[in-house]
């Protein structure tokens, strides 16, 4: 029997692509709503209550009305918003952090899909912290690449259109207050004891991102090669992963000193690499803000959910 999938807010960006992705599954039956219907909080309503699975791409305000409006319900919500990420009662959506994280997102009733940026840090810190290579009380700071498709329908009418503003030309910084949304669970998720300094950077290509935490050896507690033993410790963590790939030195030293913020765009995987030098280094997540970053996360989500394998549907060749 198929399961029943509601998307609330299928009309965005990130709603739109989850559907079309899942919209030639046979083993799933798509509940959808008439242009006139989709805001209609009774509609909304009855298509939660007859779901199993209810995905909402929602800003955060009507995520939560989303969310009560389910109350009652069979309902297994997934939010892709950035409401629930590190509230209590709900799981975080990112099944490499652990055994018992996957295991969690299979049983969960409420998941939430990590944020795009905080992905890239998560993966990152999360086991370096585990591991106590960095410390919880480390001061980090945190820059990231990316593509303009991660601003939705607006921003990417912004860019695409035929006369547009020469600023969008170039590099343009943001989340200049440092109040930026992700930051809650950059914080939470590795358990840091201090918000990271994050500087964000959209540029001038439809999809990808390229997330970078820079130390200093001494805010390391490792040997005398951190870089070698960093990346021993994180193939460790991610060994067997089907998603997450973590390249050898020999496979940094093939991309000719660039790495390219777009390579990953259109996978649904992640690469994760550590540069520089025994005193300096850089830790580098590479990946699609629209694939491990968004559809391709939830898709993830939803598989496990489902008791699927996570990779299915997912473009990891």
């Amino acid at each position: 029997m198929a399961i029943k999938v509601f998307i609330d807010g299928k009309e965005g960006t990130t709603g739109l692509r989850i559907f079309d992705r899942l919209a030639g599954r046979t083993d799933i039956e798509m509940l959808t709503l008439t242009e006139d219907k989709r805001k209609d909080p009774a509609a909304r309503k009855e298509c939660l209550h007859e779901a199993d699975i209810a995905i909402l791409c929602l800003p955060d305000a009507a995520a939560k009305e989303s969310v009560a409006l389910a109350e009652g319900s069979k309902a297994r919500i997934l939010d892709t918003s950035t409401a629930h990420r590190i509230q209590q009662g709900w799981v975080y959506g990112f099944p490499e952090l652990s055994l018992h994280q996957r295991e969690a997102i299979t049983i969960g009733d409420k998941v939430a899909v990590p944020g795009c940026h905080a992905s890239g840090f998560v993966a990152l810190a999360a086991p370096l912290v585990k591991l106590g290579i960095i410390s919880k009380d480390a001061l980090l700071t945190c820059f990231s690449l990316t593509g303009y498709s991660g601003g939705g329908k607006k921003m990417i009418a912004e860019y695409e259109r035929c006369e547009r503003d020469i600023a969008l030309d170039s590099p343009r910084q943001y989340g200049l207050t440092q109040q930026h949304k992700h930051l809650p669970e950059m914080q939470h998720v590795p358990g840091l004891a201090a918000t990271p300094i994050f500087a964000p950077i959209v540029a001038d290509f439809y999809s990808g991102m390229e997330v970078t935490i820079p130390l200093f050896r001494s805010q390391l507690r490792c040997g005398e090669h951190p870089i070698e033993e960093i990346t021993a410790a994180l193939k460790e963590h991610y060994f067997g992963s089907p998603v997450v790939k973590v390249l050898s030195q020999e496979e940094v030293a093939n991309m000719k000193g660039f790495v390219a913020s777009n390579a990953l765009s259109g996978h649904d995987g992640m690469e994760l690499m550590v540069l520089g030098n025994d005193e300096r280094i850089q830790l580098v997540s590479r990946f699609d803000n629209l694939g491990k970053g968004s559809s391709g996360a939830a898709l993830q989500c939803l598989n496990l959910m489902m008791g699927l394998d996570e990779t299915f549907g997912l473009n990891l060749a």
